[in-house]
């Protein structure tokens, strides 16, 4: 338990950014998943707007802090070469 006011307040605070946090990631992971069955099934036309969605969910998670940047880069160059693979 915390001693102080600002001790329980930052408890607050970081179960309220652990709920946001593990929420923007399990949402990446539905949309990476999504991503992946499009590509394997080789819908290349519905492969790149699920790519555009998680591309954009990604900086957006990045930016907020709840995947490191270079994580985020290193995803979205994977998922585009995987997309480019694609036969169509």
């Amino acid at each position: 338990m915390p001693n102080t006011n600002s001790a329980e307040r930052r408890m607050r605070n970081s179960a309220r950014k652990r709920i946001q946090n593990t929420s923007t990631k399990s949402r990446l992971h539905t949309l990476e998943k999504s991503f992946a069955t499009l590509a394997t099934a080789g819908k290349k036309a519905e492969a790149a707007t699920a790519l555009k969605t998680l591309v954009s969910a990604f900086d957006k998670a990045a930016k907020t802090g709840v995947v490191p940047k270079g994580t985020s880069d290193r995803k979205k160059s994977r998922l585009t070469l995987r997309l480019s693979k694609i036969k169509a």
